[in-house]
């Protein structure tokens, strides 16, 4: 049993304030594994204060020494990256095919960074104005547990490279992992205050953060619903703000599309990360005239999806991340039926030979029209719909009617048509025959999938203001 009982705040682990206790649990088992002291909004204050009082120092670094702090980062996670597997998989139950991505992918968004930092200027001239770039002060950042060290470590970098400090509250279901990415970071020896972590409530913690007036910046990675309180919370004082939301993605698959390659890609990004992922491509566009062949090859294809123990390199569908999250996927299950969508493969229940673990039966609904609740709402599970499409036009007009815009997906066997329709798709990323990931790419949403990016030169900027000087 783990006992989580410190935070992270001012360059030391303390005790919190707060008196609350939260369980820990292993989703493959349901069996609980830990406790975490939460942290209370006397710690966030605390917090704040620390960062509040290392920033004018930490300001005015030089880019060579935030260079070398990134690259000090990277050394420290990637020292202990089998340490963060191990985590992952006991705490969050992914498989091995997102933990194989996320894990190295913690380490090297500071190398990421880093590049973008190196060729990054600070100062220009336009026109008679100087303009100076300069870091927009104490940052927030709130943290999901879907992916829980790596949007930590995202959020991080960018914030280190602008010259910003930071308080970071992540998701109090995921203090195991917390507690193993905070140690490594803590290895990397930044100044005090420079990095705080948080553990607490969000209504409790986070409340505290957003509202709190020494903040000038938040950056959040969750659901639509309750970045809109954060947006609301940090208007109060005019905070920046990087929204980062859910997702309803389509996979466009066109009629010239190799079936070969684009079926698999197209469950790979829909089951991806056991489906509970903001990209993850459940809606899958097919045309008319294809759509019994594809449906069939779907329902074979996702037999090969195994769903257990994530300990398993063979299986490519994890648990739930809790009770509350298995409840709600099994809901939508019987909701797609009673809309009259047909079952193609899946349903309600745990898969066959799986009597625990919050284990969710990989599904695919056929039969499905775009303004079926199954089609319009973030379910954050492995359950896709299939669409039907008369020609590219209807294609495009379904994918982009959605209140989402993360990302999407096209396949077609002739490249400048797959650009074509995806330079129509409203999406803040569009995958062409699924292409392999950017690091350095923007990367946010259109409509209620967010605003602002991250990553790269556009996640730097995020964390920047721009001043100008004019003679």
């Amino acid at each position: 049993m783990r006992i989580i009982d410190k935070i992270y705040i001012d360059g030391a682990f303390v005790e919190p304030h707060g008196r609350e206790w939260a369980p820990l649990f292993n989703p493959a088992t349901e069996e609980q594994i830990g406790t975490v002291r939460l942290a209370d909004a006397q710690d966030a204050e605390r917090a704040v204060t620390a960062a509040k009082r290392a920033f004018p120092a930490f300001s005015t670094t030089t880019k060579a020494e935030r260079i070398d702090m990134l690259k000090r980062l990277h050394a420290a996670v990637a020292a202990r990256a089998s340490d963060l597997v191990d985590a992952m998989r006991e705490e969050y139950g992914a498989p091995s095919t997102f933990i194989d991505f996320a894990a190295p992918r913690a380490g090297n968004v500071f190398l990421d960074m880093a590049n973008t930092l190196e060729s990054y200027d600070f100062r220009r001239h336009i026109g008679r104005a100087e303009v100076e770039m300069r870091p927009s002060g104490v940052a927030v950042a709130i943290t999901p547990w879907n992916s829980n060290y790596s949007f930590i470590c995202g959020k991080l970098s960018a914030a280190i490279a602008a010259g910003a400090t930071m308080v970071i509250k992540p998701s109090e279901m995921s203090a195991i992992q917390t507690q193993v990415v905070t140690e490594c970071l803590h290895q990397a020896g930044l100044s005090k205050g420079v990095l705080n972590i948080v553990t607490g409530y969000g209504n409790v913690v986070g409340s505290a953060l957003t509202a709190h007036r020494d903040v000038s910046k938040v950056t959040f990675t969750g659901s639509t619903a309750t970045g809109r309180a954060i947006v609301h919370s940090a208007a109060a004082t005019m905070k920046r703000v990087t929204m980062e939301l859910g997702g309803k993605s389509p996979s466009i698959i066109l009629d010239d599309a190799d079936l070969d390659v684009a079926i698999p890609q197209v469950l790979s990004a829909g089951f991806l990360n056991s489906g509970q992922a903001c990209i993850a491509g459940t809606r899958i566009l097919v045309p008319e005239p294809m759509q019994g062949e594809i449906e069939a090859r779907l329902k074979r294809a996702a037999m090969a999806f195994k769903v257990g123990d994530p300990a398993d390199r063979e299986v490519r569908v994890g648990p739930m991340v809790s009770r509350k999250q298995w409840e709600r996927v099994q809901s939508y299950l019987r909701l797609g039926q009673e809309e009259g969508a047909i079952l193609l493969t899946g349903g309600e229940g745990r898969p066959e030979g799986l009597d625990r673990g919050w284990f969710v039966r990989p599904t695919i609904f056929a039969g499905v029209r775009n303004d079926m609740r199954i089609a319009r709402e973030e379910i954050f599970g492995p359950v896709l719909s299939v669409i039907s499409y008369r020609d590219e036009d209807e294609a495009i007009r379904i994918a982009n009617d959605t209140d989402y815009g993360l990302q999407a997906h096209v396949f077609s066997s002739d490249p400048d048509r797959a650009k074509r329709v995806a330079d129509q798709i409203e999406a803040g990323r569009v995958i062409i025959n699924g292409a392999p990931h950017e690091p350095l790419a923007p990367f946010g949403g259109f409509k209620q999938s967010g605003f602002g990016r991250e990553f790269g030169v556009f996640g730097l900027e995020a964390f920047l203001e721009p001043r100008a000087v004019i003679r």
